[in-house]
């Protein structure tokens, strides 16, 4: 149905912008609310250049406030994630993704719920944690734009400045995007 569509469409592009103007987390919804019309994998195609349009205003703002040794461990991980969403892509089932996506959220959901009040030191930069977590952000990223909770779990934990981590998250997605243009 063409009305549902461009509804659908009209929402998620209503979502990454109020994701890029402060709202993180409802971005990560435009992809599983057009997954109801199309292939969640197409979604994520569709919305890929509001996504980098987004990145240079972020990127520009931020381009003096962010932790460069987080962005050199997750970086190279992401891209990673990224080819080896590319390379599974096409093996994985709609049902899968759609899975993937919602296990994300509920997996973000309580690891935020079980540290909830619990007063921790931050946290320094980890090479293989950060590996790790940004793979996986690079490979949730490639398949559904939901890169955002690996992304938090590994860097939420240093405590860094708003800035910082705005910045940090920023640029990194910027990458992430760039890089996802190919395999798309």
């Amino acid at each position: 149905n063409i009305d549902m569509y461009l509804i659908l469409a009209s929402l998620g592009a209503l979502l990454i912008g109020m994701s890029k103007g402060g709202l993180p987390m409802v971005g990560m919804m435009s992809v599983p609310l057009l997954s109801l019309v199309m292939s969640p994998v197409k979604a994520a195609v569709m919305l890929l250049p509001l996504y980098i349009i987004s990145d240079f205003v972020g990127v520009w703002l931020y381009r003096r406030q962010y932790s460069a040794p987080n962005l050199k461990i997750l970086i190279p991980a992401s891209v990673v994630g990224v080819f080896i969403g590319w390379l599974t892509a096409s093996m994985i089932s709609d049902q899968t993704i759609k899975f993937i996506i919602g296990l994300m959220g509920v997996g973000f959901c309580l690891q935020t719920w079980f540290r909830r009040g619990q007063s921790v030191e931050a946290q320094p930069a980890a090479k293989i944690k950060g590996y790790f977590w940004g793979a996986l952000a690079g490979f949730t990223s490639f398949i559904s734009h939901a890169g955002g909770p690996p992304f938090q779990i590994y860097v939420l934990p240093q405590k860094l400045s708003k800035a910082e981590f705005a910045g940090t998250a920023t640029i990194f997605f910027a990458v992430i995007n760039i890089s996802k243009i190919l395999p798309y």
